[in-house]
């Protein structure tokens, strides 16, 4: 492919920023309905507090700073302009590897995670693992977004990123990791680039939330699961239906209102990460800013919503894996795989609930991408490298929490604080789980 990638810097223009400061200046509050905090949606005291750090404490321009230390490109593929960073790893092997990330998110979600997987000896690990990092913003999300653009669904963006990497880039042969729409994304190159992958890693399986047998053949804890996830559809799930359905009329407020964009994303944050109801215990609030900001400067949030539209107008269940029961054969080519043995088993643990049936890494058949469902590792203190011993067929504890399921409550959820509890620490978490998954992926998939 004949396209070259330009060099990109983030610049917002002062007089966004002018606009910005005036807006937030001018918030008309709503009222709270009285009960407990974060009951009906993104508590009220919470967002002033946010909004007030926004308005007075917040320095874009330091944060800017900072995303600009990261080798950024743009390309034009499929009629849009591909936003993208490219790091180079630091080894003498380094393996390509794709990052996708989902809604609401971006590429600041990758900003602590990229130099340990660029860089391992810096970080007191071996040079030999290093991986060279693409991580686009996905088409229509923020710095991948201009207004009126073509819209892609899940298999549509999978396609670019694999022309991307292979027709752009010149790889090959590269692995791919996402999360959200990212792990949907990954598990369709896995399924229609099976010849390009190295192999996959994804933190949510890309399958139906269907509920299986009826409840009278299954297990107490079976049982448990079945009504956790119908409470997971019935109160979490609305943003969803919003978003697939009627989109451009959510999106007027929020391209227009600063603070409803941050309410909007930041308690999607807090209900999907490990912060025990406290958001900042896992993301700190420039860091949250930092993500609304690039929705906010690019006004993309109605385009992000796409997806979820795509995937509503194409029928239930359309593009999505096929769900192939244990000891069934290998699907025919060109299908993707994800091997189920029904409703998650759980178990109770202080830190929350687990899954604790093992997922092996497997072939899926002649010419597909292998897929590392499950990554075995044992956490404690952090440190490097991460325990990587036992192999792939031992079963690891998977947290099943509100990001991709249900969860039980403990002594910090509940109906205002969904979040779960940590006994690590959480601004460590994140960042090291992905890494040490990634060398799995490497050492014991690729055979490097």
């Amino acid at each position: 492919m004949s396209v070259t990638p330009r060099p990109f810097t983030i610049r917002v223009p002062d007089p966004v920023l002018d606009d910005l400061r005036a807006r937030l200046a001018r918030v008309r509050w709503p009222d709270e309905i009285p009960g407990e905090p974060w009951r009906y949606g993104t508590d009220l005291a919470y967002m002033k507090s946010l909004v007030a750090h926004w308005r007075d404490g917040y320095d874009w321009r330091a944060h800017e700073a900072e995303l600009n230390t990261h080798r950024q490109f743009t390309v034009p593929l499929g009629g849009i302009d591909l936003h993208f960073v490219h790091e180079p790893g630091v080894g003498p092997h380094p393996m390509p590897l794709l990052l996708s990330h989902g809604w609401p998110g971006s590429i600041v979600e990758f900003r602590r995670l990229m130099p340990m997987l660029t860089d391992p000896a810096r970080f007191g690990g071996n040079p030999e693992d290093a991986f060279t990092v693409v991580a686009p913003s996905l088409p229509g999300y923020t710095l991948s977004f201009r207004p009126d653009q073509p819209r892609f669904s899940v298999p549509q963006i999978a396609d670019l990123f694999a022309t991307l990497m292979t027709d752009v880039l010149g790889y090959a042969r590269f692995a791919a990791q996402g999360g959200d729409w990212g792990a949907f994304v990954t598990s369709y190159l896995g399924a229609a680039h099976a010849d390009r992958l190295v192999g996959i890693h994804v933190n949510l399986l890309a399958v139906p939330r269907d509920r299986g047998a009826p409840a009278a053949t299954l297990a107490p804890d079976e049982r448990a699961y079945l009504e956790e996830l119908d409470h997971w559809l019935r109160e979490e799930t609305g943003y969803q239906a919003i978003q697939g359905t009627r989109p451009q009329t959510l999106a007027y407020g929020l391209t227009d209102s600063p603070v409803g964009l941050a309410a909007w994303i930041v308690e999607k944050f807090r209900a999907w990460s490990d912060c025990g109801g406290d958001v900042e215990r896992s993301i700190d609030r420039d860091t949250l800013l930092t993500n609304v900001m690039l929705y906010w400067v690019t006004g993309a949030i109605n385009s992000s919503f796409w997806p979820y539209y795509a995937r509503q107008a194409a029928g239930d269940g359309a593009g999505r894996l096929r769900v192939v029961p244990e000891g069934d054969p290998a699907p025919p080519a060109r299908v993707g795989l994800a091997r189920v043995h029904g409703p998650p088993p759980v178990d109770g643990d202080e830190g929350g609930w687990a899954l604790r049936r093992a997922r092996r890494a497997r072939r899926a058949g002649r010419g597909r991408a292998r897929v590392l469902s499950r990554v075995p590792l044992k956490w404690g203190a952090p440190t490097w490298p991460p325990n990587l011993n036992g192999g792939p067929d031992m079963a690891p504890q998977f947290k099943w929490g509100p990001r991709h399921g249900p969860q039980t409550p403990n002594a910090r959820s509940g109906p205002g604080n969904p979040c779960r509890s940590s006994t690590t620490p959480p601004t460590l978490v994140a960042p090291r789980r992905k890494t040490a998954a990634l060398l799995f992926l490497r050492r014991h998939v690729s055979g490097t």
